[in-house]
C-alpha cells in the first residue's frame, strides 16, 4: 500500500469514528472556533489540571480534514503537560506550513504526520488547524 493512501485511511478513520467528539459536561474553559472561508466550526472544552490536560472534548462540522484533525489532536495532546502540548501543537503547525516539504516527527505527531499532504494545499490548512487553533486559545486562557 502507498503511503498517501494509508495516510488518507487515517484520516478517514478518524473522519468516520472521531475521538473524544462530544462535549463533556464539565471543563475548565470552552472555545468555539470557525473557518468563515469554508464553514467549518469547533467547540471545544478543556480540563486541566496542575498544568496537565486531564480531558479534551469537542463538537463540531466541517469537513473530513478539520474533524479528523481534531480528533488526532485530542488523542495526542489528553495526558500531556502544557509545555508538552505546546511542543506537539508547534511540530503540527511547522508540519502545515512546510507547503508538502515535510514528513513530519512520527514520534511527535503519530497520526498527525497523516495530513502532511495537507500542506500541499493552502485552502485545507486552515482546516487541518481548526481544532489545534482551539485548543491554543483555550489553553492559553486557562494557563493565565
Amino acid at each position: 500500500m502507498e503511503l498517501d493512501s494509508l495516510y488518507q485511511e487515517v484520516i478517514l478513520d478518524h473522519y468516520r469514528t472521531p475521538h473524544h467528539k462530544g462535549l463533556t459536561s464539565e471543563s475548565d474553559i470552552q472555545v468555539h472556533h470557525n473557518n468563515p472561508s469554508c464553514g467549518d466550526e469547533v467547540t471545544l472544552n478543556l480540563s486541566m489540571r496542575d498544568g496537565k490536560i486531564v480531558d479534551i472534548s469537542w463538537d463540531g462540522v466541517g469537513c473530513s480534514i478539520s474533524i479528523a484533525s481534531a480528533s488526532v489532536m485530542s488523542d495526542l495532546l489528553i495526558g500531556k503537560s502544557y509545555d508538552q502540548a505546546n511542543v506537539i501543537l508547534q511540530a503540527f503547525v511547522e508540519l502545515m506550513q512546510s507547503k508538502g516539504k515535510s514528513t513530519g516527527d512520527e514520534v511527535l505527531l503519530e497520526d498527525g504526520v497523516a495530513f502532511a499532504g495537507v500542506s500541499k494545499f493552502p485552502a485545507r490548512i486552515k482546516c487541518a488547524l481548526l481544532g489545534w487553533m482551539a485548543f491554543k486559545d483555550a489553553a492559553a486562557q486557562v494557563m493565565e
